[in-house]
């Protein structure tokens, strides 16, 4: 891998983890004091799985940003691919910040369901410039459709 490639590898994960340090800004504090009270459903992981599984997701989410961002930024559907990313990123942590800096399941389950479009778009968006970076998109999907179903279960249990 040429140098140049070294470095957008790197910035590239950077950026996506960077959104899940700042999400956990969000949602560290309220896990003692708030989401443990909470009554869950019965397919709600222990907490300690949240944090290994969105290390993995935003990495992989790295690696697809590098494989879109490598084809080169003056093509127009590079710049579409990753504007959506950016968009989906921004959401990502706007969800943490709203369900658990606000604690508020209710308007969070919205946010996601925008977040899930977002996401949606990312990859359709990608799969034009790179279908193997659509492809590592696809965990992140799904794991964001329980993150779903976690949510409107929590708000349901919780009002």
């Amino acid at each position: 891998m040429k140098r140049e490639n070294v470095f957008k590898v790197i910035i590239a994960i950077a950026v996506s983890e960077l959104a899940g340090i700042i999400g956990s800004v969000f949602t560290m504090p309220a896990i003692p004091e708030w989401y443990a009270s909470l009554i869950k459903p019965a397919l709600a992981p222990p907490s300690w799985v949240f944090g290994p599984v969105w290390v993995s997701l935003f990495a992989l989410m790295g690696v697809a940003s590098f494989l879109v961002w490598q084809k080169g930024l003056e093509q127009s559907k590079v710049k579409i691919a990753l504007s959506l990313f950016i968009v989906q990123l921004i959401l990502n942590v706007a969800w943490s910040a709203v369900f658990f800096g606000l604690r508020d399941p209710g308007m969070a389950f919205v946010e996601i369901i925008i977040l899930w479009i977002a996401i949606f778009a990312a990859i359709v968006a990608f799969a034009k410039v790179s279908k193997t970076a659509a492809f590592l998109l696809l965990p992140y999907l799904a794991w964001v459709s329980f993150a779903s179903y976690l949510n409107f279960a929590i708000w349901s249990l919780n009002t």
